[in-house]
């Protein structure tokens, strides 16, 4: 006598390990791109910032008004004043003196983090924001 099996579970089985990790990856794109554009962001309000400040006369308030306007305009959260470092170079010859504007931004994944925390639910480090910085130098005028 032969025995007949059934593979009817076999697909749920199979949907079952495979649905999770395609979620995975495609949550993982998604978090990545949102950490690219905010870095793009970050770079392009450092250049904005360090125009302004290599303008003679211009205040760090205006330039970190500047950065904040910037980042607003891209959808981040406004920065407070320790977080946007500026730095005035002055020497004797015109051509060495120069401005830099440098930003640090806590980064936060909105999916991954929470998941890493249900994992590692007892690591402190872990599923924290990561600090992403960004910063410009521009030769004053």
């Amino acid at each position: 006598m032969k025995r007949i099996r059934s593979e009817k579970g076999a697909a749920l089985i199979e949907a079952a390990v495979t649905v999770p990790i395609i979620l995975l990856i495609s949550v993982g794109i998604f978090e990545f791109g949102r950490a690219y554009q905010t870095q793009q962001v970050l770079t392009n309000a450092a250049r904005e910032g360090a125009r302004l400040a290599v303008i003679e006369g211009s205040t760090d308030a205006q330039v970190r008004s500047r950065v904040n306007a910037y980042l607003s305009g891209g959808g981040l959260k406004s920065l407070a004043d320790g977080q946007i470092a500026i730095t005035r170079t002055t020497a004797v010859t015109a051509s060495s003196t120069g401005s830099t504007v440098e930003i640090l931004y806590p980064f936060e994944f909105m999916v991954l983090n929470p998941v890493v925390k249900l994992i590692a639910p007892k690591d402190t480090k872990t599923g924290a924001p990561i600090t992403m910085k960004a910063a410009t130098m521009m030769r004053n005028e």
